[in-house]
């Protein structure tokens, strides 16, 4: 329930200003600093040098940012691409989905899947089209029975997780035109980054059909420090400071 608003936040504590940015605004913001130890490749190329950067991520919704640089100055795009409408690229992708509108109604990408609560709706309903019986579970414990190999279901469930991640990565790579690279960060994917590399991530990434050679130029990498976020804060604050 809290509202945090800079213009009254700067006289009450006595700043020349104050800045409020989004979480995923920030971690656009850390990608030109972030090292090679920092990242894991996922596939593509090398990006091009001051083309927008795109950064991604489920957790607890799904966050989305864009980074554009231009005649020396940079922009951190803030979206709600979370709650733009969930794609499906395959029949039953389909199936998965209709059966998520008779409990949603709207079926956006964040609810859908590409969250922990996404993820849970996803079990259960995969469960529900196959017509299996399954324990309820929360997405660490789905996730866990994915990677130990004790539930189908589950396994399932994570490898459409990961292939739907492609599928959105890709559509979002395209609309902002990231052919400086595309980033998977939040709080979900680390916790299997190889299973992530071996699904079809990169796969459903690059199919877009006539455009599948422009993606596949465009390189995906997983985000692994842990405070990227305050390395995009130091950014942000010397780039305003200039």
């Amino acid at each position: 329930p809290w509202v945090i608003d800079g213009n009254e936040l700067q006289p009450a504590l006595g700043f020349d200003s104050v800045h409020v940015l989004n979480d995923f605004e920030v971690v656009a913001w850390s990608l030109p600093a972030l090292q090679p130890a920092d990242l894991v490749p996922l596939g593509g190329g090398e990006g091009l040098p001051g083309e927008p950067l795109l950064v991604v991520g489920p957790g607890t919704g799904f966050g989305v940012s864009c980074l554009i640089e231009r005649h020396g100055s940079r922009l951190a795009v803030v979206t709600e691409a979370g709650h733009a409408t969930l794609p499906a690229e395959n029949e039953r992708e389909e199936r998965v989905i209709a059966c998520l509108r008779r409990r949603l109604g709207h079926v956006s990408i964040e609810r859908g899947a590409l969250s922990g609560s996404g993820l849970q709706n996803l079990y259960e309903a995969l469960a529900e089209i196959d017509g299996a019986q399954v324990p309820h579970r929360d997405a660490a414990a789905i996730t866990k029975a994915a990677l130990d190999g004790s539930c189908p279901v589950s396994r399932a469930t994570l490898e459409m997780f990961c292939a739907i991640l492609g599928s959105v990565a890709g559509n979002l790579a395209v609309t902002f035109g990231a052919r400086g690279g595309v980033y998977i960060a939040g709080g979900i994917v680390p916790r299997f980054r190889e299973f992530l590399a071996a699904s079809a991530f990169r796969a459903r990434f690059e199919a877009k059909g006539r455009f599948q050679d422009y993606l596949s130029n465009i390189p995906t990498k997983l985000v692994i420090k842990p405070d990227a976020s305050f390395v995009g804060l130091k950014m942000f604050a010397d780039h305003t400071a200039d």
